[in-house]
């Protein structure tokens, strides 16, 4: 699903239009992305929760030399799923 037939069933869902319903992703996007940005944690009971967390530097290989190769250290972005998503998947 890419983001524009997510729009079309959150609007259909929730018996929005579908300005409305980009308009109301689009705020969920930037406000987890600031959150996120500001070290917070975001949890959402049910669905799941999204948290920054550090990735160290570490030596990895370049497939196609074999040379070693120094990867940076840098946040990254986790996401664990909430009981209620995983059984719903299951």
């Amino acid at each position: 699903m890419n983001k524009a037939q997510l729009i079309d069933a959150i609007a259909s869902k929730a018996d929005l239009t579908k300005a409305d319903a980009k308009k109301a992703l689009d705020a969920f996007i930037e406000v987890t992305g600031e959150a996120l940005k500001a070290a917070d944690r975001v949890a959402l009971v049910g669905f799941g929760s999204f948290s920054v967390s550090e990735r160290t530097a570490r030596t990895g290989r370049n497939p196609q030399t074999g040379k070693e190769i120094q990867i940076p250290a840098k946040k990254v972005v986790k996401f664990k799923a909430g009981s209620e998503l995983s059984d719903a998947v299951n």
